[in-house]
């Protein structure tokens, strides 16, 4: 199985509901998101995947979350923001854009800070 990923990083405000202690005030994280993808096969250029488009698509993302509430994002405005919710909302996002593309799976992790991430990953033909 091969594997290529890209990093990106946008700065977000958000706040939790439920028994979160202080998370749940308005607060802000320089958030760090990392997408990998899996495959089997190389293309016959050698690679898995072009790099280029997976940038774009995470770059895209990461555009419309830059500098928001993430409370407010269509999408996000019914969950908790939690980083795991947020993971799986920039799955979604990110699969749309590989499917089709012979990859086999997607991970996002989603940093809060340099300690401390939270993870979707799944099958992208099969999601």
């Amino acid at each position: 199985m091969y594997e290529i990923g890209v990093t990106a990083q946008f700065e977000a405000a958000h706040r939790l509901e439920g028994d979160f202690g202080p998370a749940t005030r308005m607060h802000g994280h320089t958030y760090r998101l990392e997408a990998i993808v899996t495959g089997n096969n190389l293309r016959a250029d050698g690679t898995l995947f072009d790099i280029t488009a997976l940038h774009g698509a995470v770059n895209a993302i990461v555009a419309d979350l830059h500098y928001r509430d993430l409370g407010t994002v269509e999408g996000l405005h019914h969950l908790n923001t939690t980083a795991e919710n947020v993971a799986r909302y920039c799955w979604e996002r990110i699969a749309a854009a590989l499917r089709g593309s012979g990859l086999t799976t997607l991970t996002v992790r989603i940093w809060e800070n340099p300690q401390a991430y939270a993870a979707y990953s799944h099958r992208l033909d099969s999601a």
